[in-house]
């Protein structure tokens, strides 16, 4: 089974925090099961809501996570720091001169790993500098197999409102199903464009670095349009430039329609509504039934259609 830890520091000395335990509960629970109640990873949680966390408990659990040979995660909410010496995961027992675990010390571990897929995913100030080595340690480097996800850049704030973290906030819908395609699949790399896009240019934006061959699922929820129906599309489109002719039989609400052409045009709408298909000379599909037009694959509906002919979905 996949591992992953997850991290929640509220309670720093001089510098409270209120959303990072929140915010760790929350992924600690999603991450566990993908949406139809089958097993994702198997999350261990550690905050300090009841009991302190120090800076040994913390290196210990990360270096016995990246020791695991399957798909490891990484989460952390709390404080980060960079100072002259590079990056750091703030620890509540901090102090001058060792303020927590080093961004490059995790980084390594990462790399040294087994893991056949290390995912990274830090929502404290400053975490954009993982994975972007001090001066002196040049020879640190993103490793085969690592993916890293960040709440803000190398000099940014990562902020919290409403007692939760606005990175992690985002990272939630996307988990949920915000950021899926069309096969329920969650990937880093499409949580970084949803996260993305939800930030917008004048808010912190977000840091994603990766050196994988593949995509692993995150996550796996309910596809936004059956499998079934999205493996139909060669059966409408023999050739991905054909375009699929249209008349009034094909829409419901017409006297003289057929009841076969009326279900192949809820496909074909069920296509239209994620991007697949569109209407020829008409702005919508309704209309290109009432007016005898045609509907044809748009590029996201040729890069499917490919992919159920080359039997990959």
């Amino acid at each position: 089974m996949k591992k992953a830890l997850v991290i929640g520091l509220n309670n720093y000395p001089s510098a409270q925090l209120h959303g990072c335990i929140n915010d760790a509960n929350e992924i600690s629970k999603i991450l566990e099961y993908n949406e139809d109640g089958s097993p994702n990873f198997h999350v261990k949680l550690i905050t300090d809501e009841f009991d302190a966390v120090s800076k040994t408990d913390l290196y210990q659990a990360i270096e016995t996570l990246f020791r695991d040979d399957n798909t490891v995660l990484l989460y952390f909410s709390g404080h980060g720091l960079v100072n002259a010496y590079g990056g750091y995961i703030v620890t509540p027992d901090y102090q001058q001169y060792s303020e927590g675990i080093r961004m490059d010390d995790i980084l390594r571990m990462a790399n040294d790993s087994k893991a056949r897929n290390k995912i990274v995913i830090l929502d404290c100030c400053h975490s954009g500098k993982f994975g972007n080595p001090a001066i002196n340690e040049a020879q640190t480097h993103i490793g085969q197999g690592v993916t890293i996800l960040t709440a803000c850049k190398s000099d940014e704030s990562a902020l919290e409102k409403y007692g939760r973290g606005v990175f992690t906030s985002l990272l939630i819908e996307a988990l949920e199903g915000g950021s899926s395609d069309l096969n329920g699949n969650i990937t880093a790399g499409s949580i970084y464009w949803f996260v993305d896009k939800a930030l917008g240019p004048w808010e912190q934006r977000p840091v994603f670095k990766t050196n994988v061959n593949s995509y692993t699922p995150i996550r796996t929820v309910q596809p936004p349009i059956p499998l079934e129906i999205l493996r139909k599309i060669p059966t409408y489109f023999i050739n991905s430039e054909d375009e699929f002719p249209l008349d009034p039989t094909y829409e419901y609400t017409e006297k003289n329609a057929i009841a076969e052409n009326v279900a192949t045009f809820k496909d074909l709408q069920k296509y239209q509504s994620v991007g697949l298909v569109k209407p020829v000379g008409e702005e919508y599909m309704y209309w290109a039934a009432k007016h005898s037009k045609s509907c044809k694959l748009t590029s996201l509906g040729k890069c499917y259609w490919r992919f159920v002919c080359e039997k990959k979905i």
